[in-house]
């Protein structure tokens, strides 16, 4: 899988919300969480496009999906 990078500036205080709401789901890296809430972020958005349009689906990269999944 081709990886892209982005690369964030976050408040203390956010940044320290990131990495407690991590290690609650068990997540020791801050970055791999916030890629966590990003893809569960963009379904839920996705759901809502679909919702109004369903004739235009789009879909989640599957390898978030599969992120998602490993750490229910």
């Amino acid at each position: 899988m081709a990886s892209n990078r982005i690369q964030l500036e976050l408040p203390d205080e956010l940044y320290a919300q990131l990495v407690r709401v991590g290690e609650s789901m068990g997540i020791s890296n801050p970055g791999e969480t916030a890629t966590v809430g990003l893809a569960q972020w963009l379904a839920q958005r996705i759901a809502k496009l679909d919702d109004k349009d369903p004739s235009q689906k789009y879909l989640v990269n599957e390898a978030l999906d599969e992120l998602l999944e490993k750490h229910k």
